[in-house]
């Protein structure tokens, strides 16, 4: 039997990942070829190839990857400069489609011929690495954040040792040091970020349209861009939520149904870039707030309420992105 295509699917963490070789002929059949475990450097995607190539049958590769975190980007990218081509998946795709098999345990190896399952079963998309421009602007927006958490624990520090009864002098004054030092550092990082927007016209233009929110400000724009490659990651609303960890996750075991709770298996950065956001807006759109109030009163829950909020926030962005036009308060929100 002739095979139609081969997919190598890879189960990524921090310092190792697992690849597992699958086939699928004419006929559907699926085949398990060989699993193997790596290193996640360039000694051990070296080794990958050598181990495929040994393996290799006549018929198409692709090497199928979850987009977690910032673990699958080197092997990603060493992939795609040798002429492989690389599927990046969101991982809540791979968690879905495993649901249809009904896994009962799970293992590295396993969750690696899940994802070439994944990758046989379907018709695929070459992944392409982001511009420059969007990874410098992921970079930045990242190290922003990184910056801002040090600079509110060290002035909240600051805050409790001013109002203790006793506090050295030397204590306060580095404490005060360290808050200016990040206080400087947020701004040249802000400073850099404008720099890369303002060099491109579209986008700059396109961060203006999600900025034309009320209570949507610059950060958060290009948090929401650099995070998504300017959207490109994702192609509908749903998906993008999803990707985010806005999506709602429902508890259910047997006759019981619990509490539904966010899937909180996204992207974390997109999620706390639209926290403050999603409170002004519960508190002053005038669009978003009945729909904050009435799912209080439905559900006596403001924390999903609020996630609500943030989801229609990001959902709004990615339309006003895609149709390259400014928010009109007269048509509300959908």
């Amino acid at each position: 039997m002739e095979l139609v295509k081969q997919v190598i699917g890879i189960d990524i963490s921090k310092d190792t990942f697992d690849a597992c070789l699958g086939t699928i002929t004419e006929q559907q059949e699926q085949r398990l070829v060989a699993t193997a475990s790596f290193s996640n450097n360039r000694r051990g995607f070296a080794r990958l190839l050598r181990w495929f190539e040994k393996l290799a049958a006549d018929a198409p590769v692709w090497f199928v990857m979850e987009a977690t975190g910032v673990y699958y980007e080197p092997l990603a990218y060493f992939l795609h400069e040798h002429g492989h081509p690389v599927v990046v998946v969101l991982p809540n795709k791979i968690s879905h489609f495993a649901k249809t098999l009904e896994v009962k345990s799970k293992t590295d190896r396993l969750d690696a011929w899940i994802i070439a399952q994944y990758g046989l079963g379907r018709a695929l998309e070459a992944w392409q690495p982001p511009s420059e421009t969007f990874r410098e602007l992921k970079e930045l927006v990242r190290e922003h954040l990184t910056v801002q958490k040090l600079l509110v624990e060290v002035q909240n520090h600051l805050h409790a040792k001013q109002h203790a009864q006793h506090a050295g002098r030397s204590t306060l004054d580095r404490l005060q040091a360290q808050s200016a030092l990040f206080q400087r550092q947020l701004a040249s990082i802000e400073e850099e970020i404008h720099a890369v927007v303002d060099q491109d016209p579209d986008l700059k233009n396109r961060i203006g349209h999600i900025v034309s929110i009320k209570g949507v400000g610059f950060m958060t724009a290009v948090t929401l861009a650099g995070e998504t490659n300017g959207f490109a990651m994702v192609r509908s609303a749903k998906q993008l939520a999803s990707y985010a960890g806005l999506d709602v996750a429902l508890r259910q075991s047997g006759k019981h149904t619990g509490r539904a709770t966010i899937s909180k298996r996204g992207n974390r950065f997109i999620r706390t870039a639209l926290y403050m956001p999603a409170i002004a807006a519960a508190r002053f759109n005038p669009h978003l707030r009945p729909l904050y109030q009435r799912l209080v009163d439905r559900k006596a829950n403001k924390k999903l309420a609020l996630i609500a909020v943030a989801r229609k926030l990001l959902c709004l962005s990615f339309t006003l992105w895609k149709n390259n036009t400014d928010y009109d308060p007269k048509y509300g929100i959908v």
